[in-house]
């Protein structure tokens, strides 16, 4: 096996080593079962204690969703003012200014929704005070958010009936103590023992060989890298995110990064089956999300190890792959696997420039952000793949001349129009959101009011009508990730993006929760000969094609616009 391949291959074996026992760890954790961590009882009961936290008190879905809104904005508002305000606060070393209010509005509903889309750049943007007690704090807060709501979907389905779906603030806290701190504090011992920097002094000054002074930014980026990933959040202590040699110094740090932005999507799917004691379930779940994975990632890194065939006319050898954009550490096959799941699970990190990848490339990796729900974000996953789900149980059922059921519950009118709002909203917030862009720039191309957009794109035609395209997908997506040629620091991006990655984070935790609260109210219907069984492979595969379909209805216009015409174009 070719050694590139082989490093996708082991790196992916390892995740699945780790994520399948977390999993059953997970399980026990929230379903209150005995387990090896309940040393931290005493901590968790301390923080319910100071806070006024009752964790016996039963809520329905709606008071869950009131907590859950709550928190966030709260989180919101304190986030906003000290990232205006960070000049003037301590941990400074390098004097970075506040942010204007444009700025600070995007950047803080970015981290707070777990997306973590930067338009500043992290070692000069933001201070050491910001980037732990705003930053990676809201690491912590916003993944643990997406964990809590998926164990209140998974608490819908474990009785027959029910409208008490457990304590938010108790699957919240466990979520941290249990799971997030413990696996971070790992991480990042093994991080700052292989590399990633750790210092609390400013930027460091040298001599390089053409007799230059260079200033290198520092930091205690371990601890931040750690959560970055583990919580599936994604951004950078350092502008260039992982790519940088002392965010993700070698090999061996870049597989663990890789290996620690999986575990925890897939450990969730497994998890669901065991707390709803529905195993097979998960697995026929998970078999879907990895296929879908795989059919991403195959043509990814057959495109990025092809080479650019502009270059290969003009008689150059590209035996390495096409390595624009790629660090020569890594090279292109482990950084097409990283491109496909930091985009598949919405992490956003890079440890390449997605913006020179290959075109294709840059389709799979749109695809694999509109659909959203191929393992997805920490909780958030099985949230996005529960709606396509449902809309599967919804067509399965007309086909066989049933009323839709879902483990025992009777779908109607009620729970398909909350899926069909739900799925209908990515594509109009994506898509809408890159038509006024495209419109702006073709109208208003020297516009005072939008920053003069002539200078947001540093590609021209389908190229630049793709970055515009990626931006708005990852905002939607809870992505993060960027096709950094586009210039998008400025007030039309910060405050369109902000809005986008408001909706397209709350609205889909929203919907899910919302039809698990119901169906799990409702009436128990037991199996019978003619039940519609979620655990068979058909039923898998009608789900799949339900993905597919919608997906290609959705987006097939917009990505013939941008990566497919820049494919045909480079090969003509």
């Amino acid at each position: 096996m070719n050694t590139e391949l082989f490093g996708i291959f082991a790196t992916y074996l390892l995740t699945l080593v780790i994520a399948i026992p977390l999993g059953k760890y997970l399980a026990k954790v929230f379903a209150g079962e005995k387990v090896w961590t309940d040393f931290l009882k005493p901590i968790e009961s301390g923080i319910y204690k100071l806070s006024g936290i009752n964790p016996n008190e039963q809520m329905n879905w709606k008071q869950h969703m009131k907590a859950l809104m709550t928190i966030n904005l709260v989180w919101l508002v304190y986030g906003f003012f000290v990232l205006m305000n960070q000049d003037k606060l301590p941990l400074n070393p390098d004097g970075n200014p506040g942010m204007s209010p444009d700025l600070a509005f995007n950047s803080i509903i970015s981290f707070v929704v777990n997306c973590n889309l930067q338009h500043y750049s992290g070692e000069s943007g933001v201070t050491y005070l910001t980037q732990h007690f705003v930053m990676m704090f809201l690491q912590f807060v916003s993944a643990a958010t997406g964990i809590a709501a998926a164990v209140v979907f998974f608490k819908a389905f474990r009785d027959k009936t029910s409208t008490n779906l457990g304590n938010f603030w108790e699957f919240f806290v466990k979520s941290i103590t249990r799971l997030l701190l413990p696996l971070s504090l790992i991480m990042a011992v093994i991080l700052a023992f292989s590399g990633t920097t750790t210092s609390y002094e400013g930027k460091d000054k040298f001599i390089s060989l053409q007799g230059d002074t260079v200033n290198v930014s520092r930091g205690p980026a371990a601890a931040f890298v750690a959560i970055k990933h583990l919580g599936t959040n994604g951004g950078g202590w350092f502008g260039t995110n992982s790519a940088h040699p002392l965010e993700n110094p070698s090999y061996f740090t870049n597989s663990v990064e890789l290996i620690a932005q999986v575990i925890i999507p897939i450990a969730m799917v497994i998890a669901f089956g065991i707390f709803i004691r529905r195993r097979k379930l998960s697995w026929m779940i998970f078999g879907v999300m990895t296929i879908g994975m795989l059919l991403l990632l195959i043509p990814t890194v057959s495109s990025e190890l092809g080479g650019n065939p502009a270059i290969a006319k003009m008689g150059i050898s590209q035996l390495t792959g096409a390595m624009e954009g790629k660090e020569v550490r890594f090279g292109p096959a482990i950084s097409g696997y990283w491109s496909t799941v930091t985009t598949i699970i919405s992490t956003g990190s890079v440890n390449s420039m997605h913006d020179s990848s290959m075109p294709l490339t840059g389709l799979w990796q749109l695809l694999g952000m509109m659909i959203n729900s191929f393992y997805g974000g920490c909780g958030v996953g099985v949230l996005n793949y529960f709606i396509y789900l449902i809309i599967a149980v919804f067509i399965s059922g007309l086909m066989v001349g049933r009323t839709p059921e879902f483990l025992g519950h009777k779908v109607e009118a009620r729970e398909i129009k909350i899926a069909a709002l739900i799925t209908l909203l990515s594509p109009f917030l994506i898509l809408a959101g890159t038509a006024l862009s495209s419109f702006i720039i073709v109208n208003h191309a020297d516009a005072a009011w939008a920053v003069q957009p002539k200078a947001w794109l540093n590609n021209p035609s389908f190229h630049g009508f793709s970055e515009m395209l990626y931006e708005m997908t990852s905002s939607n997506a809870n992505n993060g990730s960027g096709f950094e040629g586009l210039g998008d620091n400025n007030v039309f991006w910060n405050v369109s993006t902000g809005f986008l990655l408001f909706l397209g984070r709350f609205l889909p935790i929203i919907g899910p929760i919302a039809i698990a609260g119901l169906l799990g109210a409702k009436k128990y219907i037991p199996e019978s000969a003619g039940t519609l069984k979620a655990e068979t492979l058909t039923f898998s595969l009608m789900t799949f094609a339900v993905i597919i379909v919608l997906n290609a209805l959705s987006y097939f216009p917009a990505l013939t616009l941008g990566p497919l015409a820049e494919y045909f174009t480079l090969i003509k």
